[in-house]
C-alpha cells in the first residue's frame, strides 16, 4: 500500500493566508497535534499545536512563519511503513504527501494510518496467534510458512521483532485456525521454540478491545 491511498478529508488542510487563531480552532476541533499548510499547491510546512501557541501576531498569514514550520512529508510513491515510520520519528498526528514534483496531495491522519494498518496486520481476521523465538541466522520465512501450510493451514500476517540485546527475533504470525495443536506439534518436532500462543478466544477478543479503546482514544 502507497502513501497516496491513504489521503483522505478527515483533517483539514490550513492555507498560508490563513492566520494562527484559525488554526488553534482547527486543531482543537479535530483533536490534531499537528495540520498541514499550503499556499498554491506548494507545501510551506506542518504546523504544531506547541508552535502555534509561540506565534506574536495570532492574526499575521501563517505564510509569514514558514521558515519555523516543520519540513517532513512522505511521497505518493512511498510504502505505508514508510509513513509509520516518519510518523514515529517525529511523532505526528498528520502526514503530508507530496507527488513526484513536490507538489502537495493531501495529508493522511494517524487515525487512518491506524486502521489500514489494523487491516495489514489482520486483526478482524478469525484464526490463532503463534509467537516463535529463534536466532536471527535461523530465520527463514518460506520454512515457517512451509511448517504451517502442511497442517493445511495458512499464514495471513506475519510480523519480525528483534529482542534487544541478544542475536534473537520474534515472528509473530497469525493463523488462519483456532485450533493450532497441530501447527504447535509441527513447530516442536522441527525443534522451534515457541514463546506463546492465543487462540482467537483468548487473543482476538483482547486485540480488537485494545484496538477499539485506541479508536476512542484517537476520537474515531
Amino acid at each position: 500500500m502507497r502513501a497516496g491511498d491513504l489521503i483522505s478529508d478527515e483533517i483539514p488542510t490550513l492555507n498560508g493566508s490563513d492566520n494562527a487563531l484559525l488554526a488553534m480552532q482547527l486543531l482543537d476541533e479535530y483533536k490534531m497535534k499537528h495540520l498541514p499548510v499550503v499556499e498554491n499547491n506548494q507545501f510551506l510546512g506542518l504546523l504544531s499545536d506547541t508552535r502555534v501557541m509561540e506565534i506574536e501576531n495570532f492574526e499575521a498569514p501563517l505564510s509569514t512563519i514558514a521558515d519555523s514550520l516543520m519540513k517532513v512529508y512522505v511521497k505518493e510513491e512511498q510504502h505505508v511503513y514508510d509513513v509509520v515510520n516518519i510518523a514515529a520519528e517525529f511523532q505526528l498526528s498528520a502526514i503530508p504527501v507530496l507527488d513526484k514534483d513536490l507538489k502537495y496531495s493531501g495529508v493522511i491522519s494517524i487515525y487512518c494510518l491506524v486502521r489500514e494498518l489494523s487491516k495489514i496486520a489482520a486483526m478482524k481476521e478469525h484464526g490463532g496467534i503463534l509467537v516463535l523465538e529463534i536466532n536471527q541466522n535461523d530465520y527463514s520465512l518460506s520454512e515457517i510458512a512451509q511448517i504451517v501450510e502442511s497442517n493445511d493451514a495458512r499464514i495471513l500476517s506475519a510480523n519480525v521483532t528483534s529482542v534487544p540485546d541478544s542475536m534473537k527475533m520474534e515472528i509473530t504470525l497469525k493463523i488462519n485456525r483456532n485450533n493450532m495443536d497441530a501447527v504447535l506439534q509441527t513447530f516442536a518436532r522441527y525443534e522451534y521454540q515457541v514463546a506463546a500462543s492465543f487462540h482467537q478466544s483468548t487473543y482476538d477478543g483482547v486485540i480488537q478491545s485494545r484496538f477499539d479503546e485506541l479508536m476512542r482514544y484517537l476520537n474515531i
